[in-house]
């Protein structure tokens, strides 16, 4: 009898373990989204809502074996897991990829892909009429908003506020310059150093008339605004011996084989993790190949485990379709054409189409 691999959570980690565990278990994908919801494509679908739809990519051609509960975990021990439905399920190993919570536009929080599409093109005609946008956050998400923004809308006042010091901190000099240069020629502006009194009282992605001051006095006007920060990890299921591995910022504490701690069947990849690294998909990804093996392993009953190393700092950050800068490792920092060629131009999709069964 096949081994029960319950994998809660159908993002980028989820969906790498549970296909690559296809064949060697009974695999259960628990997810609530009816699709697949490619994230690394969100900016870009709020300002072309044409192309949006293409970031929801149907389950049905994931698993060739394996089934897929359209269902959200409330509670999850060792060996079983208890769904909102009521339904519970028995699992010899559990992997937890349930990913984490960001703002609109780069995350959706709804379950239902129609739902969301529509959300999508509220706000794209509402970023559409507007003629200045304050962005907060100058991480990569707030970069690369900018990018698409001025790559469809070049006329429009982009404003980017952030109290730190510099943009991509963690990464080269050389990178900094590069996208400082790029922005400068699409002329955003950012506002470093100070972060603002208070944010507008103006719902976010809604339009308005906002004054925005930071607490070193400058002012910033806008029609609309967006907040490009705030990932929150979702783990609030975890019940039983498992609840004791979340820390009080919700990331669940992993050993180096990406096993929660204390637990030897049951693993947790992604946003999730403390795995001391950048969320993002990649890396997600990866923990889900290196889950899949050691599971693998488990099931024929060999000893080695393979362990999760962090890479270096490895950063695809495009300015709309052709333009941008990236930081890739055995190659240091590459300019706009690369990064159209690796992500800009397509935003991968291609790639999670053909992971996802689609082509």
């Amino acid at each position: 009898m096949s081994a029960t691999v319950v994998v809660i959570g159908g993002g980028y980690g989820g969906t790498a373990a549970a296909k690559a565990l296809d064949d060697k278990a009974d695999v259960v994908l628990v997810e609530p989204r009816d699709a697949f919801v490619h994230n690394v494509g969100a900016l870009r679908a709020i300002v072309k809502p044409d192309w949006m739809p293409n970031i929801f990519i149907p389950y049905d051609g994931l698993l060739a074996k394996g089934r897929v509960v359209r269902d959200r975990a409330v509670s999850v021990e060792p060996h079983q897991v208890t769904l909102a439905s009521g339904e519970k399920l028995k699992a010899d190993y559990v992997v937890l990829a349930t990913g984490s919570t960001y703002p609109f536009p780069a995350k959706t929080n709804m379950d239902d892909s129609a739902a969301a599409q529509d959300k999508y093109r509220t706000a794209h005609g509402e970023l559409a009429a507007a003629k200045r946008v304050l962005l907060l956050g100058a991480g990569p998400v707030g970069l690369e908003f900018a990018g698409e923004i001025k790559a469809e809308w070049p006329d429009k006042q982009v404003v980017i506020v952030d109290p730190v010091a510099d943009i991509l901190a963690d990464f080269a000099q050389e990178l900094r310059e590069e996208i400082r240069s790029q922005l400068a020629t699409l002329d955003v502006q950012l506002v470093l150093g100070s972060a603002l009194t208070h944010e507008p009282e103006t719902p976010i992605g809604v339009q308005g008339d906002i004054t925005a001051t930071t607490q070193a006095g400058t002012t910033v006007e806008a029609d609309i605004w967006f907040r490009c920060y705030g990932v929150n990890p979702v783990t609030d299921y975890l019940a039983g011996s498992l609840a004791a591995a979340r820390e009080a910022n919700g990331q669940i504490k992993v050993t180096d084989t990406l096993q929660v701690e204390g637990h030897d069947t049951v693993f947790a990849i992604g946003d999730i993790t403390t795995v001391p690294e950048a969320k993002r998909a990649g890396s997600a990804m990866r923990h889900g190949d290196v889950v899949a093996e050691n599971i693998a392993a488990l099931i024929a009953g060999e000893d080695k485990r393979s362990t999760y190393e962090v890479g270096e700092p490895l950063i695809l950050l495009p300015l709309g379709p052709s333009a941008g800068a990236s930081q890739l490792p055995g190659m240091g920092v590459v300019g706009a054409e690369v990064t159209s060629q690796y992500k800009g131009a397509d935003l991968m999709l291609g790639r999670f189409n053909e992971l996802l069964g689609q082509v």
